[in-house]
């Protein structure tokens, strides 16, 4: 469709937002691939997901935190033209975290101080949010270098994409919290510290030599960091409601991700992000409930017993008349539940219809997309040239 074509073009950060199990990933995936169709220049797709299930859909024994580009033989052994090329990335915490560290770090002495906490690796990993943190840190570096046309987010299902975008606004609040001031208070406090020595010498008795003493080394370090940390969370937050960002919520039309769609769309037009596009995957065909499809259901009942078995049998290897016949009527007699099915999806589309600039769909397809060739055939649904 036109109007994906041109959100694609306009737009240098699309977040890839929605529930779990919708095909969000394949989607992120596809829809890096109809922009290098359309357009000359880098994209990159950049997951979030820990499920790691961008690698095997293009072709990849894995994906890292560097960004690696899709060999351009992987789209011509398949007939698919591009462009532009396709990169992709995932968000390697750990790495993430030590980039962190270094960049923020006043001097060397803190940055080392840090790196060599015994305490670090195993706060870091367990930090409230720090993922999503992270991920909004990787996403401003990459637009910031400006090596990439257009970077495309795949980001955790939905509930948890909110907590992405709330995870800048989390990091400053932490700066400021009361946990962070009890954690360094001993330091700053002589007073404090002789009259909660006999709490500590009993805290590492119970819980390990210097184990509070080792918290609070760390939080010490990490506050000396404060404006590094809280000056980026800033300009992250700045980024997310550039007109450059845009978000495409994908769903599927059951009642859960649906209500989940619209929750999310709704958040997003009230945080005053720009909703570029709402994808419903998996969509039966609307033809399904209409009346000439019942009509040729009510026809093909009728006619499952007699010369429509036959025929149909003869085109399949092995087959009896008799198999076939039981096959024909079972999906006759059901097609009432398709098509009320067909049905609700139709009118829960119009109503995320109304959300958005633009209601893309994509079909159901027969077996898992795991290769390029899916991808691309997805891409051409998303762009209304398939």
């Amino acid at each position: 469709m036109k109007e994906l074509d041109n959100l694609l073009a306009s737009r240098e950060m699309i977040l890839v937002a929605g529930s779990g199990g919708v095909g969000k990933t394949t989607i992120a995936a596809a829809l890096g691939i109809a922009a290098a169709q359309r357009y000359k220049g880098k994209v990159l797709v950049l997951t979030i997901d820990p499920a790691r299930r961008l690698a095997s859909a293009l072709g990849l024994d894995e994906v890292g935190n560097v960004p690696v580009q899709i060999d351009p033989r992987a789209f011509e052994d398949d007939g698919i033209r591009l462009r532009g090329e396709v990169w992709v990335a995932m968000l390697d915490t750990k790495a993430g975290w030590d980039d962190l560290i270094r960049r923020h770090a006043p001097d060397a002495e803190v940055r080392d101080a840090v790196l060599s906490n015994p305490l670090y690796q195993n706060i870091t990993s367990r930090f409230v949010h720090s993922h999503e943190y992270l991920a909004m840190e990787q996403l401003h570096d990459l637009h910031a270098t400006g090596e990439f046309d257009l970077v495309i987010v795949d980001t955790p299902p939905s509930r948890n994409a909110l907590s992405i975008l709330d995870a800048p606004s989390r990091m400053v609040e932490f700066f400021g919290s009361r946990l962070l001031r009890w954690l360094t208070v001993p330091y700053r406090s002589r007073l404090f510290t002789v009259a909660s020595r006999p709490f500590y010498q009993v805290a590492d008795r119970v819980l390990g030599s210097r184990f509070l003493q080792d918290i609070a080394d760390f939080f010490v370090l990490f506050q000396a960091m404060e404006s590094g940390f809280v000056r980026r969370a800033r300009e992250v937050e700045a980024l997310l409601v550039d007109p450059r960002t845009s978000f495409i919520v994908v769903t599927t039309l059951e009642t859960a991700p649906s209500h989940e769609a619209m929750f999310l769309a709704r958040s997003l037009i009230e945080r005053q992000m720009s909703l570029g596009a709402i994808v419903a995957n998996r969509v039966l065909p609307e033809a399904l409930a209409g009346t000439a499809a019942a009509k040729s259901a009510a026809k093909m009942l009728d006619l499952a017993d007699g010369d429509l078995a036959s025929r149909v049998a003869e085109k399949l290897d092995g087959a009896s008349v008799k198999q076939t016949s039981t096959v024909l009527t079972q999906i006759a007699e059901r097609f009432e539940d398709v098509a009320l099915v067909a049905a609700r999806e139709s009118d829960r589309r119009s109503e995320l219809a109304e959300l958005a600039p633009a209601m893309l769909s994509v079909p159901w397809m027969s077996g898992d997309i795991h290769d390029v060739a899916g991808l691309a055939l997805i891409a051409g649904h998303l762009r209304g040239t398939a």
